[in-house]
């Protein structure tokens, strides 16, 4: 009885170590991205607050992270607390007041084909990257 126990509770720990390779390869093309967006710029100083004219994005990394293009610049947004289910692919609906988006402005999450909106999650500090001199 004690052995059966025992290997019990190896088979369910070899389980949990098991990573779920979707979700792996999910992180991998996450990091793949947002190096290729980041490649040969330098982080300046973190910010509230940037135009939301002018600006080409969000771009969705994963559900941590936004990115914004404005001309040569890229802001990166780490969101505050994350957002659960948030994907590439999904479609943000953001509420802007004024010319503005903020820290801790909200977003919904939509996904595709669906009408209901997804958890709202809140927008982090605006890091610029520009290109290294």
């Amino acid at each position: 009885m004690r052995t059966a126990i025992i290997l019990g509770a190896l088979a369910l720990a070899g389980c949990a170590a098991q990573a779920d390779p979707a979700q792996s390869r999910k992180q991998e093309r996450a990091e793949r991205e947002l190096a290729k967006a980041l490649e040969g710029r330098v982080a300046g100083e973190p910010t509230d607050c940037i135009s939301s004219m002018g600006s080409n994005g969000p771009q969705i990394i994963d559900a941590n992270t936004l990115l914004y293009r404005q001309g040569s610049r890229v802001w990166r947004n780490d969101l505050d607390g994350g957002c659960p289910g948030l994907d590439p692919g999904d479609t943000l609906i953001i509420e802007v007041h004024g010319s503005q988006l903020c820290r801790r402005d909200m977003i919904r999450v939509r996904e595709p084909g669906s009408s209901i909106l997804g958890p709202s999650c809140s927008l982090g500090k605006f890091t610029p990257y520009t290109k290294a001199k």
